[in-house]
């Protein structure tokens, strides 16, 4: 006999409660997106300040939290990181604790030409509302928010299940305050489960949980081959110049195929979902005629296989070239790792394979280096079972499990300080959010889902014995 699901019994109301909230909830996200919260060096902290205390007073108004605080913690010796909310409800009566992650910093805009609308003035064009942060992770911020008001409007304010909201401030500057943040606070961010609201969904109207994670090694590399400019017509064609060096290095870490070529990397032999290149093509937006590069299933190549992309590149501009031999050029590198490689192992294997083949003598500095490990979800543990099924009832589909090109560093320093907690990688995004990229916007469809699924897996929390 097949085994058919039975919804949760709170799950009419707790869609009722999800569906009036609505609004609120996507006005108080656009209150959030408004605010300039880039965490990035050279922008204004105090516009993460203010998002900070946006949040604090949203956490504070749900009337269930225990404490609520804005906290920093050190990066290093002399450096202060942003700030963190931090918002704690004991557990009582034997129930779970479960924590709450998201991040209320954002990207900077790029260019304003580039978007269709103000970056920072939300703004709802058919289903989507556009915004820097609409998506990552002010979505995510909300939707924690915004389940736990339906959660409590069905059961009240008097339930036993323990809460976390940890909604860090400089996610997307690295993290770089995050294993001394939850060391300091170890006792506070305890919890059985951690939800991490900062992923994607399949599609619109497919939810994913995504249980595999590509690291990262990023760096500056600053290749010279001159102690000073000079004229390209006296001595171009004989002394090498830094950008044909440059050049010349950063092709030999490809193959023809576009596929990485630095010994050392290593891939992830795993079975994918059916995904088509006509669909990568769409979904990446690649101009007609571009395609594909790498080898392999295409989702092997974005989950399992390592990848290399020139981020930055710091040389003349076209409107101030002279006619002079470059000295020198900086690019920022991002490699992204795959599950089962050490951050560490790669960035060895990079850096040999970079001075192996610096071309011409080439001097190479490399600086600035940043690392996160790869991580692959448990999916055995009764959280992910419940998190699934939450899935299921409030988008009447099946979930898939999925892997991601992106890294989230930050989970392999939850998982080292809290070994006991299950995992749980959700996220409001869709393929076509543009995270990080001009136009970057939200699905209110796929946001609506998100908060009833965290809504449900809440009551399926709180009713664990």
């Amino acid at each position: 006999m097949t085994h058919t699901p039975q919804s949760h019994p709170l799950l009419p109301e707790l869609s009722e409660a999800v569906q009036s909230g609505l609004p609120t909830a996507i006005s108080d996200l656009g209150g959030l997106v408004r605010i300039p919260s880039v965490s990035w060096d050279g922008f204004d902290p105090a516009h993460v300040a203010a998002s900070a205390d946006a949040v604090r007073g949203l956490l504070e108004g749900l009337g269930v939290f225990d404490s609520v605080v804005v906290s920093t913690a050190p990066i290093d010796a002399d450096r202060t990181g942003q700030p963190a909310v931090l918002a704690t409800r004991a557990a009582r009566n034997g129930k779970p604790t479960i924590l709450l992650y998201a991040h209320h910093d954002v990207q900077p805009p790029g260019n304003a030409d580039d978007w269709q609308s103000a970056p920072f003035e939300p703004t709802v064009r058919g289903d989507r509302l556009y915004g820097r942060g609409a998506a990552d992770d002010k979505a995510g911020v909300m939707a924690h928010v915004a389940a736990i008001r339906a959660f409590t409007q069905v059961v009240g304010s008097d339930f036993d299940l323990g809460l976390v909201a940890f909604i860090e401030g400089e996610e997307e500057f690295g993290s770089r305050s995050f294993s001394n943040f939850i060391v300091q606070h170890r006792d506070e961010l305890a919890a059985d489960v951690i939800v991490v609201a900062d992923s994607d969904n399949w599609d619109t109207e497919t939810p994913a949980l995504t249980v595999g994670l590509r690291g990262n090694v990023t760096f500056k590399l600053t290749v010279a081959t001159l102690e000073h400019a000079s004229h390209s017509g006296m001595f171009g064609g004989a002394a090498p110049d830094a950008m044909l060096a440059t050049i010349r290095l950063l092709a030999s870490l490809h193959a023809a195929d576009g596929s990485v070529a630095v010994a050392g990397l290593t891939s992830r032999e795993a079975t994918t979902p059916d995904y088509s290149e006509a669909r990568l093509a769409e979904e990446a937006a690649l101009l007609e005629g571009v395609h594909p590069i790498g080898h392999g299933p295409v989702l092997s190549r974005l989950w399992d296989q390592p990848a290399i992309t020139i981020t930055g590149i710091d040389a003349p501009t076209v409107v101030i070239a002279s006619n002079t031999l470059v000295p020198s050029v900086t690019v920022k590198v991002s490699a992204r790792i795959a599950p089962g490689q050490s951050a560490d192992d790669a960035f060895r294997a990079l850096e040999a394979h970079l001075r192996e083949h610096a071309p011409f003598g080439a001097h190479l500095t490399i600086s600035d280096v940043d690392k996160g490990n790869p991580f692959l979800v448990d999916t055995s543990g009764w959280a992910v079972a419940e998190a699934t099924d939450a899935m299921r009832e409030a988008w009447g589909r099946e979930a898939v499990q999925t892997g991601i090109g992106g890294s989230i560093p930050f989970i392999a320093d939850l998982v080292e300080v809290f070994p006991d907690a299950q995992i749980l990688i959700t996220g409001v995004e869709d393929p076509d959010s543009r995270a990080h990229s001009p136009n970057e916007s939200l699905h209110l469809g796929v946001f609506h889902r998100a908060i009833l699924t965290e809504a449900v897996l809440l009551a399926k929390l709180e009713g664990r014995a």
